[in-house]
């Protein structure tokens, strides 16, 4: 998340003023009377998140989280600039005048040190802890800024959600952190009620120069609505409030989210000169990911049945007109259209992988759950080496190389050549310190309570739950190597009967099938019209199990081009490649110091040695290796020919044009060139390099063996 043009601060206001197109920066209108609300108490989900440390990770999912542990997230905190060095510790560092560097990385590091249980993460978060409480101002402020010109509030909701999360984890600490959220609500609500300060930029103020705050002003409902339901303290009122409040703020500033997300207005592609209607920040793509909870924030204050309408409208609209083949929003950084060549960000994956978790507890349609998972084992992991040291800040569907490109990337909105490098801080920091919330929460959401007073698996990853339903002790083990078997077996103790749910994916077909609990045979599925299977768990020990079975399958896109897909797995091109290393390179084109860097961050230069430009024909597919339960997977398993399953598909080499140093758009009308041949499909996110959005043509017979 970076500002399109130049500077920052300097041209705040007129920026502002520009794009907006309205004296609202200068001139904010003034606070509307709060309505009079038609309810004390807030929507309910359908799906009752868990406390945070209630859900473990096993299997492959918990390598994944430890290498993360091991890697860039877990050492951020001893090196890196924008963390060690952070205002929010008494430092210098900060990328941009948001100060946002610390609270996107306190806010993944809660969950990823605690659903590890993790004593070096523990002892991190911890020590920020301390310090930020031991820092609060006397008036309530969270944070390094001391005057009404440098603090803004959007910085402090990823505060308050790390805070949150920190308060579910360890009872010893909810007290003190509690109280502290108080006191900064009750000044953020002063503020707000004076003209919407700290929130919408006016003359003079350098906390915000383009209305990021503005554009995400529900952030702050989760926080809030946790504490009005936990620990309203006697400030219940005062925290409905302050939620009033930040809306009406966003609606001032002509960002209302509930004006854009309506059939017709929402735009379908996004060409330069972008000479919209609205402001520009509506088609960012994190702002998006991040949006499409609004209407569902609101929701849950105002019990308006037509928000929660509109928020599936605003996940179908995302998801018709900028949802990658990979499960990610393409946005480079703004929205464009659906062409490969096109970027998106890795804090969009991130941020929408959390959304998505969001919503689904509250719409209960399948189809989000099978997104989020798509997100979270496609695009997430695409992004990410291997090792968990390196990331990138776009990624493409077709992506040959990761390199440094030769010409200034015109396919891009607001990203640089350096862009898809694999490397400590390509293009821009946030993606570097906001990218560890994302396994960490997709974890935390796997395991959700229903409204019967059961428990259900919706994402199907390998974990764990401990909880108490009532006065009943349940534990559940979800041994799986999903999404790379279809095999899922269920380890459950319980002090009293319970109902037990399984997610089924929309993709399963009707042989399916499942058993127990213990010795009941084997059963087609017959899940409910959400998709869940259910399970009456009698007290004590128990088993069961779920098969799924599944097909390859196509998705077709514009111009005769298509993808393949298994299970909740997009296929790619294998693609060998040349790697080579070098020195991170600053974001902005200059030199990282030593002491922001370590021997593990290296940026990586990924270069293809094998033929990519080819065409495809999807009516020739085979599934090899092995997908059985038992097999062990390869740690790490998003690296080149670690996932134990992969796909033989028909296929021939095209003459496919090169522009901007990237792959052109998939040509129109291919033609083959010499003898067609078996071409090795992985799954997307293994092959950091890879062609995925490819162009369909009929091939003769081809042995799908050789």
């Amino acid at each position: 998340m970076k500002m399109p043009t130049l500077t920052i601060v300097a041209r705040a206001t007129a920026v502002a003023l520009a794009l907006f197109g309205t004296n609202t920066l200068a001139y904010p209108q003034a606070r509307q009377p709060v309505k009079i609300r038609d309810s004390s108490e807030l929507v309910q989900p359908t799906y009752q998140a868990l406390p945070l440390g209630s859900v473990k990770p096993q299997g492959w999912l918990k390598d994944q989280l430890e290498k993360s542990a091991a890697g860039l997230a877990g050492n951020l905190f001893n090196f890196y600039r924008y963390v060690k060095d952070s205002q929010w510790l008494g430092g210098h560092s900060e990328y941009s005048d948001l100060h946002e560097s610390a609270p996107y990385w306190f806010n993944g590091l809660v969950p990823l040190a605690f659903s590890l249980d993790d004593p070096t993460l523990k002892s991190q978060v911890k020590s920020f802890l301390d310090y930020i409480l031991d820092h609060q101002q006397d008036d309530g402020w969270l944070g390094p800024e001391t005057t009404v010109h440098t603090r803004g509030l959007w910085g402090r909701c990823y505060i308050l959600l790390g805070l949150m999360q920190y308060a579910q984890a360890d009872s010893s600490e909810t007290e003190r952190i509690v109280e502290a959220m108080h006191r900064y609500i009750t000044l953020a609500h002063s503020m707000l009620q004076n003209n919407f300060t700290g929130l919408i930029p006016r003359t003079g103020d350098v906390f915000d120069g383009s209305g990021w705050g503005v554009a995400r002003a529900h952030e702050m409902h989760i926080p809030l609505q946790w504490l009005f339901e936990n620990h309203p303290q006697n400030n219940s009122d005062l925290l409905w409030d302050t939620m009033e409040l930040m809306i009406q703020g966003n609606t001032a500033f002509n960002l209302d989210w509930r004006n854009f997300f309506v059939e017709g207005n929402f735009p379908e592609v996004v060409y330069a000169p972008r000479n919209q209607s609205y402001p520009w920040l509506f088609t960012h793509g994190v702002n998006l990911a991040e949006a499409i909870r609004f209407p569902l924030a609101i929701y849950r204050t105002s019990h308006d049945e037509a928000l929660k309408t509109q928020t599936r409208t605003a996940v179908d609209l995302v998801a018709k007109y900028h949802k990658s083949l990979a499960g990610t929003i393409i946005g480079d950084e703004a929205i464009t259209d659906l062409n490969p060549n096109r970027g998106a960000e890795l804090c969009t994956s991130t941020e929408l992988l959390f959304s998505l978790g969001w919503i689904y507890q509250y719409l209960a349609d399948n189809d989000i759950a099978d997104w989020a998972e798509l997100t979270a084992f496609n695009a997430f992991p695409g992004q990410i080496w291997p090792d968990w040291w390196s990331h990138q800040y776009v990624q493409q569907e077709n992506q040959p190389w990761a390199r440094n490109l030769t010409e200034h990337p015109q396919m891009w909105d607001n990203v640089g050549s350096y862009g898809n490098v694999f490397g400590l801080e390509p293009d821009y920091p946030c993606c570097a310190v906001n990218h560890p919330q994302g396994y960490p929460k997709f974890l935390a959401n796997s395991f959700v309570g229903t409204e019967d007073g059961g428990i259900a698996h919706v994402f199907l990853s390998p974990g764990s739950v401990s909880t108490t339903l009532g006065d009943n002790k349940v534990t559940i083990l979800a041994d799986t190597s999903y999404p790379f078997s279809m095999d899922l077996s269920y380890s459950i103790s319980a002090d009293e009967s319970f109902t037990f749910y399984v997610r089924i994916p929309t993709w399963a077909n009707s042989a399916s099938t499942a058993s127990g609990p213990s010795d009941s045979p084997a059963v087609t599925l017959s899940p409910s019209e959400a998709g869940l299977q259910r399970f009456d768990v009698p007290k004590g020990q128990s088993r069961l199990s779920v098969r799924l079975q599944t097909e390859p399958r196509i998705v077709e896109r514009a111009n005769n081009t298509a993808a393949v897909y298994y299970g909740p797995l997009l296929y790619s091109l294998a693609l060998d490649f040349n790697e080579t290393t070098r020195n991170p390179v600053a974001y902005d084109g200059g030199v990282i110091t030593p002491s922001s860097t370590t021997p593990r961050t290296r940026d990586h230069i990924v270069e293809t040695t094998d033929l990519w430009n080819i065409a495809i024909d999807p009516s020739q597919i085979k599934v090899v290796g092995s997908g059985s339960a038992a097999a062990t997977l390869s740690d790490p398993i998003w690296a080149l020919g670690a996932p134990p399953l992969e796909l033989r598909v028909a296929a021939t080499e095209i003459d496919w044009p090169v522009a901007f140093d990237t792959p052109a758009n998939p040509p129109l009308n291919p033609q083959a060139k010499g003898k067609p041949f078996s071409a090795r499909f992985v799954p997307f996110a293994s092959a950091k390099v890879h062609m995925a959005h490819l162009p369909r043509v009929e091939l003769d017979a081809v042995d799908l063996d050789a």
